[in-house]
């Protein structure tokens, strides 16, 4: 498995959801398993097959969680020393030419992405685009409806 980009807050995210996971989850689930076998005959009980599907998720889960944090490159954007240039982790202004509508991003890993909260995903065209740039450049971003141009307004790793 090849390295997985996080920055510092989405690795802490994944621990919690994999601690989550191993203390509460698998339990309950466990527990649910053993109340749904009390009930008799296995062939028909609904219960039964509920929980066995919850549990391969929820070991499905953990699992992937493992790889990805076992994989992982967690990188702190405090600590870069970018020289100005987007790069992993680092926020991001940007004014579109067109309309001159303003956006703050964050480039994050892909688990991490979350475009309500200003974080796109490292391999969105929006971060392909904005990748190596500096504050002052133009970039073009290849969208589904055309390219459209940025200004970066400003770069920071907080």
């Amino acid at each position: 498995m090849a390295t997985v980009p996080l920055t510092v807050h989405g690795a802490e995210l994944l621990k919690a959801e994999l601690h989550k996971l191993k203390t509460v989850e698998r339990p309950a689930v466990i527990t649910a398993i053993a109340e749904a076998r009390a009930q008799g005959d296995l062939s028909e009980n609904a219960e039964y097959d509920a929980a066995k599907e919850r549990q391969g998720f929820i070991e499905g889960r953990i699992a992937d969680l493992e790889g990805k944090l076992g994989n992982a490159q967690v990188i702190d954007p405090k600590l870069l020393d970018a020289e100005g240039r987007v790069v992993f982790a680092s926020t991001v202004d940007i004014e579109y030419l067109a309309d001159g509508e303003r956006k703050t991003y964050q480039i994050v890993g892909e688990d991490e992405a979350d475009l309500k909260a200003g974080k796109i995903s490292v391999s969105s065209p929006i971060a392909r685009a904005l990748i190596g740039k500096y504050a002052g450049d133009v970039a073009a971003i290849q969208a589904p409806g055309g390219v459209r141009e940025v200004e970066i307004l400003d770069v920071r790793y907080l």
